[in-house]
């Protein structure tokens, strides 16, 4: 299972970047919104309780791992996170900053 859901995310990385312009626009119109309801379930569940930790991860049996659980740093890190060392566009906008996050335990 791992190594499907890896080729698949390969495969669609791939033609986003490489595909023509016809692949490219059905990647965005098709895929992308599987894999936002996809990473929206992930973080639905390892929502943050009252006090901002995670009822999922735990680092023993006794506690939960501290807040932001690792769901929700990999997911910020990678999707929102800015490289305050990039020059920014005419506007100012912050440039988000690609980050390798490992797959697995």
């Amino acid at each position: 299972m791992e190594r499907s859901l890896a080729d698949y995310l390969t495969g669609i990385t791939y033609r986003a970047q490489f595909g023509d312009q016809r692949t490219a626009a059905t990647v965005a119109r098709c895929e992308l919104p599987r894999l936002v309801t996809a990473l929206r379930a992930v973080l639905d569940e390892h929502a943050p309780d009252e006090s901002g930790r995670c009822n999922r991860c735990r680092t023993n049996r006794l506690g939960r791992a501290p807040a932001p659980c690792r769901a929700y740093l990999s997911a910020h890190l990678c999707l929102v996170a800015t490289d305050e060392d990039s020059p920014a566009d005419a506007e100012d906008t912050p440039v988000p900053v690609r980050r390798q996050v490992a797959l697995g335990s």
